[in-house]
């Protein structure tokens, strides 16, 4: 007999009893049974409902369907724990009786008057109705505008509307092809035009995906620098790569995730390498800045492909930032680090999720690898690394369901060719500002400036004046240091794409089109593009803000900011707290600086002093600005 059993009868009779307390009677009281679980190990449980406490076979395949669907692996022959269990008594209300049917008139309803609106093919003329001169059983065909007291419908051309005996409308699409404006891909090799009412809602539809892949990761991870500082970036991406959309988060991680995904893309199918390609129920991870396209080794991507038919259509990443993943100081961000090894567990290319099945062994060896070193050590958080990572495929997860239901809605030919156009848009909006500034400001724009040590940073900018094109020439840039503030390349990508995006006046989303016009020189060995092995934890954070602050102001744009996003990190073997703490805006054309504030490639929020103080070993003194 299962022992749950007996756990539900007691909370079922006191649920009952308050019930038929307030006067209702037992057969009319519905009952329903929850358990609170989870896999062993980990700290994401599911509420699972049950039609029955007879038997735990029925919540054990109903938790199993639901995690799979959520995190889009299974962890397979891992025993499953219950947090709690619950049931909820409620009297359902009663169903009301069908609508009569609304009387075969099929008269077609005279207009009011007749306007223009805008749909799908342009502009058109449609009727003008009053919702109260209708009556039962009238036809209203589109295109048509139907006022009420309180909002206005709308019935496309090719729909039809049929008002009910209740008053209410009933509308059905006629004609599909007119009611969708264009005609479902279906195989044609018909062109997609390019619409501008559509361009903004595929823009505002991939934006949202990716902002919805963060409310996931937001939502199913556990670590404070993940739900609660929001230290993450989700995106999309095209079958090859480049940048598609993103939500805004954090703009450090734009540039460099687009060549994360590239790495990989390149890596796992490169010729002759006896690798076994990318498959359906693969999950990629990374986080090696000068190998694999990432910004430093805390920023841990994790990457899916969206397949539909067998064949790879999208992309969908997030980037967390892991608060501790080994190294030589508590929280992976040491302050005296000179190599790439001091900073943590390193990870070029990894099946985070092969086959649909979570590699929770092979993650756990590669994350501990450090303390193998000398004087030197594995994560202090490994139970937090690998939440936070089976979070960040959750919301990968979220994306590609999200995705698979824009390509059914409009078809994966209407979708991938707005995906072209959005990256176009970007690309022409950028060549615009570059024009206008070459027109104002001549072809040429430099600008210089210094880190603490003295190292220069040196950016000349050279705008065709035919085309549009740039040349961002970092030649000038110091030699890498035996410090930590060297820059992986791909921090200077995500530093110049989020400033032409700051540049631009139009509403564009960011993505590859932004960069489309630029060409980048950054010369080997230097601040900005250093050696394989060389310590570059301080440059994401640190070097980041430089870039930002000199294209700005090769631009012309605004004062510099603090030049830093301001990290404090400490812990000790059994955790490692890491927090970005702000600092200052430059002023610019029309607005003042401000104190105490995120700029820039940060965009993240501040632990709250009760979280701190909830989660870890810490009582929080004083937190104000420093005078002076």
């Amino acid at each position: 007999v299962w022992e749950g059993k007996g756990r539900f009868e007691g909370l079922v009779g006191k649920a009952v009893d308050s019930l038929m307390r307030q006067g209702y009677g037992r057969e009319d009281i519905l009952v329903e049974y929850y358990l609170n679980m989870r896999y062993e190990g980990t700290d994401n449980a599911i509420m699972i409902l049950s039609p029955s406490p007879q038997s735990s076979d029925n919540y054990a395949t109903a938790f199993k369907s639901h995690y799979q669907r959520e995190f889009g692996f299974d962890l397979p022959n891992r025993p499953l724990l219950v947090d709690d269990y619950r049931v909820r008594a409620l009297v359902p209300g009663k169903t009301p009786p069908p609508s009569p049917p609304a009387p075969l008139r099929n008269d077609v309803a005279t207009p009011l008057s007749h306007t223009k609106i805008y749909g799908a093919e342009g502009w058109m003329t449609a009727n003008v109705f009053r919702m109260g001169d209708l009556e039962a059983g009238m036809v209203v065909n589109g295109p048509s505008v139907i006022i009420q007291e309180i909002s206005t419908i709308v019935v496309e051309r090719g729909c039809r509307a049929v008002v009910t005996a209740d008053g209410d409308l009933d509308i059905t699409i006629v004609d599909a092809a007119m009611g969708a404006g264009q005609e479902k891909d279906g195989g044609s090799d018909a062109a997609i035009k390019e619409d501008p009412i559509q361009l903004s809602i595929f823009s505002h539809r991939f934006m949202g995906i990716a902002e919805q892949m963060g409310r996931t990761l937001a939502r199913t991870s556990i670590s404070v620098n993940i739900k609660e500082r929001l230290d993450f970036s989700c995106a999309l991406f095209g079958p090859d790569g480049g940048l598609v959309a993103n939500a805004p988060h954090i703009p450090v991680h734009l540039g460099a995730m687009q060549s994360a995904v590239r790495f990989q893309v390149r890596y796992w199918n490169e010729e002759g390498m006896d690798r076994e390609g990318i498959q359906e129920g693969d999950v990629l991870v990374s986080n090696h800045p000068q190998l694999a396209g990432g910004s430093h080794l805390p920023d841990i991507t994790v990457i899916t492909p969206v397949f539909l038919n067998g064949e790879i259509i999208f992309f969908v990443a997030s980037r967390g930032h892991h608060a501790d993943i080994g190294g030589i100081a508590p929280g992976s961000m040491p302050p005296h680090s000179t190599s790439l090894q001091d900073e943590g567990a390193m990870i070029v290319a990894f099946k985070l999720v092969k086959g649909g099945v979570f590699q929770e062994d092979g993650i756990t060896e590669i994350l501990m690898s450090p303390g193998k070193l000398t004087n030197n050590f594995g994560t202090r958080n490994l139970r937090d690394n690998l939440s936070d990572l089976k979070a960040q495929v959750a919301a990968n997860n979220s994306g590609i369901h999200l995705l698979h239901q824009l390509v059914q809605e409009y078809s994966l030919k209407i979708v991938h060719s707005y995906m072209t156009f959005i990256q176009q848009n970007a690309e022409i909006a950028v060549r615009r500002m570059l024009t206008q500034f070459q027109k104002k400001h001549g072809t040429r724009a430099h600008a210089i400036d210094y880190m603490d040590d003295g190292s220069p940073i040196e950016l000349t900018i050279t705008i065709s004046s035919s085309s549009g094109n740039a040349t961002f020439d970092f030649t000038g840039t110091g030699h890498q240091v035996l410090a930590n503030h060297n820059a992986p390349p791909a921090v200077t990508y995500s530093a110049v794409i989020y400033s032409l995006r700051c540049l631009v006046g139009d509403d564009i989303p960011l993505n590859q089109g932004c960069l489309a016009p630029v060409t980048f020189i950054i010369p080997e060995r230097t601040l900005l593009n250093p050696s394989d092995d060389a310590a570059v934890v301080g440059g994401n954070v640190l070097t980041s803000q430089r870039v930002v602050d000199v294209v700005l102001r090769a631009f012309r744009a605004c004062a510099a900011s603090q030049g830093c996003m301001n990290n404090v990190t400490f812990g000790d073997e059994r955790f490692g707290y890491y927090e970005t703490i702000a600092g200052g805006a430059g002023a610019g054309p029309g607005w003042e600086g401000r104190s105490g504030v995120h700029t820039h490639c940060t965009n993240t929020r501040i632990t709250d002093p009760e979280i701190l103080e909830r989660r870890y070993p810490v009582v929080l003194r004083r937190f104000e600005l420093r005078e002076g």
